[in-house]
């Protein structure tokens, strides 16, 4: 009697699980444009381990003299990682039905992307003895609270520079889209109707004070954070898509499943800043 495979029998008896690079199908994830991804991992417990270096201070030493030892710290920040999933039921039929599944492919990604990019900035640090979802940027302590930026950027300006001062290298602006358009709505003097962003009538790229803005619902209403990419981490595995007839067999439906572990820290929380939009 010949011994039955997945290679021999037909495919609803080994159902199919597709592994899809995160970067391909969910490119607006905001955890993959600006944050350094460092890894992934597999289970709530395992964390990823990122090691950096708390650089130690050099001197100038006099020519002949003996040079003193540094002692650099070596540290290591913590990403715990949380499961982001979404599991649909449909009738066979439904599922057969021409645009179906395309349809929902697309649905599925902007679902995923939207849950993510809600975990990236304000997901709620995680109860003990929970380690994850990890918190969002907005909920990491020890970054930099600009002031108000009101009638003109002067806040925005030295918020910018505090965080330069703190060794950051300012990459992104996020912002929601109520507190941009709020920005565009500056004018350049009292009772002109110059705004100081200019009209917006041509933009080629959303642009602040030379970095790169980039709007998201995710935030809360009139937010901004200034972001360093490097001093943001992340771990970020593959998009895991699946589909069986067996979840469903009594009602002859199709499941299909979605996942995606993500997961973000930041190694200097100094150099990260939020500000409001008065």
């Amino acid at each position: 009697m010949a011994t039955e495979t997945t290679v021999t029998s037909a495919t609803a008896w080994s159902p199919d699980v597709s592994v899809f690079a995160a970067s391909e199908v969910l490119p607006d994830a905001l955890i993959l444009r600006t944050a350094t991804v460092a890894g992934s991992v597999e289970g709530d417990a395992p964390v990823v381990r990122v090691a950096w270096v708390d650089d130690a201070d050099a001197e100038f030493t006099a020519e002949g003299a003996a040079i003193p030892e540094s002692d650099p710290t070596l540290s290591e920040t913590l990403i715990p990682t949380g499961k982001i999933s979404q599991l649909l039921r449909l009738s066979r039929e439904q599922w057969q039905q021409p645009g179906t599944s395309t349809e929902l492919s697309a649905s599925v990604q902007r679902a995923v992307t939207r849950r993510a990019n809600e975990a990236y900035l304000t997901q709620a640090a995680p109860t003990a003895p929970a380690i994850g979802p990890a918190p969002g940027l907005l909920n990491v302590a020890g970054t930099v609270d600009g002031e108000p930026v009101d009638a003109n950027l002067d806040a925005l300006v030295d918020l910018v520079a505090q965080l330069e001062a703190n060794n950051a290298t300012p990459t992104h602006i996020l912002i929601d889209p109520a507190g941009w358009a709020a920005l565009r709505k500056f004018k350049t003097a009292t009772g002109s109707a110059q705004t100081l962003l200019g009209a917006g009538t041509a933009d080629a790229e959303r642009r602040l004070l030379d970095l790169p803005v980039i709007t998201s619902p995710a935030m809360p209403a009139k937010t901004g954070l200034v972001i360093d990419k490097a001093a943001v981490v992340a771990a970020a595995g593959p998009v895991r898509v699946a589909q069986s007839e067996h979840a469903y067999f009594d009602s002859d439906s199709v499941a299909l499943r979605c996942t995606w572990r993500v997961g973000q820290n930041v190694v200097h929380p100094d150099r990260i800043g939020t500000f409001t939009v008065a």
